[in-house]
């Protein structure tokens, strides 16, 4: 009886096997009999050409897959030609399956695949077009920052992960070096200034003695912490980072400093992209892109012009409210000395950068609490507040927000820049907290992490007019929320924050479309905002090498708001804190969307609540 019992079982694995083999052939090579599948083979091809994608989003460790954790991402011309091949590829299968025959929600999820995907191609004969190592962004600072952040080292193997990635540096750092040339030979080089930059940050960053390095800084820390591993083998790990890092690191910075000597002298000061081959198709893509809409960068900069002039006014009459607005003083002058004022000013030392910590704290926990009156669904991730490494704040934004692990292995973080306190007025961080953290950024995309159905690209693609119109949207929330209740200041800095997005419009299209020269955008800037200089300069060369991504927080702050107001007519006495929280929960629900497909889910959902 035993041996037929044994040989059916084999004739089953077997079978199974067999079945198993076809699967993942068909699902690797062709196109997947499922659509369903179809998505998880572009969203798992994507991760797996992308190693540093992998550990940021922490999902492969949930299934114990940690190969990726020893490489660094490949950043060679012909991985990126491979990618917009199968873009064309991934396209035409795409629409080889009838939209007659899927679901509501699989054709939700075709409409945006799609329009991504299409989105890529339109910008494949501009992949040039960019400065891929430049003062906000770059290996330069993108490397030693993810390895610090997002690489973990919780056991032997994570440390050992590490000193190999390591030892990749270089190869990656070299592969960026043959693409700057490729772009240089097409006559893109980088304004004067980006290259001046990151010459100060490079040579800063390898003039550390390797064990001095803060890549050896954080790595001796986090094995030092392995205390399941014996004295001699935490001491033997320890000893590796210093001669990976001069043997791979150090020489990485060199080559990459020594080609920008070189270019330094045939850089010139013209900062828009106009100056490109082919640059105003170029920045016109880059603007359809960023808003996800058709808007013209004439019609942007209008837009801008116009919300301008109405948040003036707003901030007009709460300055004269307050008996703040001296004489012939524009709003902007007003904010401008009011963030000169001791009143409203952390000392710039360490205790008065670790009181704004603190204090960025309390506001994201009492912003979580009060939350739950306008939202009906609150992320389960937390999240912590961080000051952005000091290694990489000269050059770094005002603050930004890094996604939290899927596997639950590492919470959302709000990173504020604190390099300079003068430039920290306390009447703005609220509605700073309320951007970077909750209900801004940190509900938006953990919420989008942790949908509990449809495809995986849905959990994490981004739209930067739907990532950041919500953030945008959510500083408005605060009234709402009511931390503005007794703090006029507090408003104050909300409205210096939209109005600093309405100018964004007006200066990113007038360096890009009307040839602005960049002093005159700074002014520009200043005048309206009331921004310190230097706080400004830093700004509007993020708008320099990042042509048009600004230009998306006002565009989808307006059409969030307005299909609210949609929702608002047309429920009538139906809308109620109920329905305010499905509307939330709705927009939230199904991550991130191009605005007028959005608008669509808004619509659609209206017509059932009525």
């Amino acid at each position: 009886m035993r041996r037929p019992v044994l040989k059916t079982v084999g004739a089953l694995v077997a079978v199974l096997l067999l079945a198993g083999a076809v699967f993942v052939v068909n699902l690797i090579w062709f196109r997947p009999f499922s659509l369903n599948l179809f998505y998880e083979k572009i969203f798992v091809s994507f991760l797996l050409d992308n190693p540093e994608l992998m550990t940021s989003i922490g999902i492969a460790e949930q299934v114990g897959y940690r190969r990726h954790n020893a490489h660094l991402n490949d950043e060679s011309d012909a991985k990126a030609q491979r990618d917009f091949a199968a873009w064309h590829g991934y396209l035409n299968d795409l629409r080889a399956y009838p939209v007659e025959r899927q679901t509501p929600e699989q054709q939700l999820s075709t409409r945006v695949l799609t329009w991504f995907i299409d989105d890529q191609l339109e910008g494949e004969k501009f992949r040039f077009h960019n400065y891929p190592v430049n003062q906000l962004f770059g290996v330069q600072n993108g490397t030693p920052d993810f390895l610090i952040q997002q690489h973990r080292i919780e056991d032997r193997r994570g440390a050992e992960d590490f000193i190999a990635r390591l030892g990749e540096v270089d190869r990656k750092f070299g592969q960026v070096v043959e693409g700057l040339k490729l772009r240089e030979e097409k006559g893109i080089v980088p304004p004067r200034f980006v290259i001046e930059r990151v010459l100060v940050e490079m040579r800063a960053f390898a003039a550390h003695a390797p064990a001095d390095n803060p890549l050896c800084v954080h790595y001796a820390a986090k094995v030092d912490a392995l205390k399941t591993l014996a004295d001699a083998e935490r001491t033997e790990l320890g000893g590796r980072c210093a001669p990976a890092v001069q043997a791979h690191v150090i020489p990485a910075y060199r080559q990459l400093i020594a080609f920008f000597e070189a270019q330094l002298p045939r850089a010139t000061t013209d900062d828009g992209v106009w100056k490109l081959p082919d640059g105003a198709a170029f920045y016109a893509w880059r603007v359809r892109s960023e808003t996800t809409t058709r808007m013209t960068p004439e019609q942007v900069h209008a837009l801008g012009l116009a919300e301008v002039a109405r948040i003036e006014a707003q901030m007009g009459a709460l300055l004269t409210a307050q008996h703040e607005l001296q004489p012939g003083e524009t709003p902007g002058a007003a904010v401008a000395r009011l963030t000169r004022d001791p009143r409203f000013l952390y000392p710039n030392t360490d205790a008065g950068r670790e009181a704004a910590l603190a204090e960025y704290t309390r506001m994201v926990a009492d912003q979580l609490a009060r939350s739950k009156a306008v939202f009906g669904r609150l992320p389960k991730a937390p999240i912590e507040v961080k000051r952005v490494p000091p290694f990489k704040e000269k050059t770094a934004p005002g603050a930004y927000y890094q996604a939290p692990a899927m596997d639950g292995s590492r919470p959302g973080v709000f990173f504020a820049n604190l390099r300079d306190m003068s430039q920290v007025p306390k009447f703005g961080m609220r509605t700073l907290s309320i951007h970077e953290g909750v209900p801004g950024h940190h509900f938006q995309i953990a919420l989008a992490q942790e949908q509990p159905d449809g495809p995986t690209f849905r959990k994490v693609l981004p739209f930067t007019a739907y990532d950041e119109g919500w953030a945008l949207y959510a500083e408005s929330l605060g009234t709402e929320l009511g931390v503005y209740k007794d703090d006029p200041w507090g408003d104050l800095g909300r409205l210096q924050a939209e109005m600093f997005r309405a100018v964004r419009l007006v200066v990113d299209t007038g360096i890009h479309a009307q040839r602005w020269p960049r002093e005159q955008a700074i002014r520009y800037m200043v005048d309206k905002t009331g921004m310190a200089e230097g706080e400004v300069v830093a700004e509007i060369e993020r708008y320099i090498v990042n042509p048009g991504q600004a230009c998306a927080y006002k565009v989808g702050m307006l059409s969030l708001q307005a299909a609210r107001q949609r929702a608002e007519k047309a429920l009538g006495a139906k809308w109620n804190a109920d329905a305010e929280k499905a509307f939330h929960d709705l927009v939230l629900a199904g991550g991130a969307l191009p605005l007028a497909i959005l608008d669509e889910q808004v619509d659609a959902w209206i017509a059932t609540r009525r």
